[in-house]
């Protein structure tokens, strides 16, 4: 999908693709994508510290998407630590230096995202027409639900006040559903099968 958006756009940016990448491998709003910054990346852990910004950052500008927002610290997996740490090079040294941002060096609020990639077409061909850049957060957290993340363990991961908020968000495909019923056929197979009696002891040297 993340090719795909970049492909629509007209300057065919590939920062586009990596906040989409981005967002849905952490389970992050698009607006805290926008706000990473160098300094909150510790890549000897590989954990991002997303920061509470109650206070416009250097340059006068306040992420919308982070403002008022619990402060928590998000894995970052396998697939997407080369992207960042291209983007950690390409931003140079500065820890205030933003990880994400468009092509003409701006900040990228869900509305751009949409506008710049054509949103709606390109999910809509894909067969997601009612997907939104929203969703990529509740993508992530299933993801992590799904690879056996404790509950507990991911309302911290999402910065959720309470368990049933991060529960609203885990959405099983139909194929975990459906692995589902063929688990408990499974297990009431075994609990009909007959039960023989022991068989007689053979001693052997």
């Amino acid at each position: 999908m993340a090719e795909a958006l970049v492909a629509a756009s007209s300057n065919q940016y590939p920062g586009w693709g990596d906040v989409v990448l981005f967002a849905a491998s952490t389970a992050a709003r698009i607006g805290e994508v926008s706000g990473c910054r160098v300094g909150d990346i510790d890549t000897s852990q590989w954990i991002w510290t997303v920061q509470r910004q109650t206070t416009p950052a250097p340059g006068g500008l306040t992420d919308k998407g982070t403002k008022g927002k619990r402060a928590r610290k998000v894995p970052i997996i396998e697939e997407i630590r080369p992207l960042v740490a291209q983007r950690i090079l390409s931003a140079g040294p500065a820890p205030d230096a933003r990880l994400f941002t468009g092509p003409r060096g701006g900040h990228i609020s869900t509305a751009v995202l949409r506008d710049a990639t054509h949103w709606d077409e390109v999910v809509t061909r894909l067969g997601y027409e009612h997907l939104r850049r929203h969703d990529l957060r509740y993508t992530g957290l299933t993801w992590l639900a799904d690879a056996g993340v404790p509950i507990h363990v991911l309302r911290r991961i999402a910065g959720h006040g309470s368990l049933t908020t991060t529960q609203r968000y885990l959405h099983p495909d139909v194929h975990k559903i459906t692995a589902a019923g063929t688990a408990l056929s499974a297990h009431l197979s075994v609990l009909r099968a007959p039960r023989s009696l022991p068989g007689p002891t053979v001693l052997t040297r």
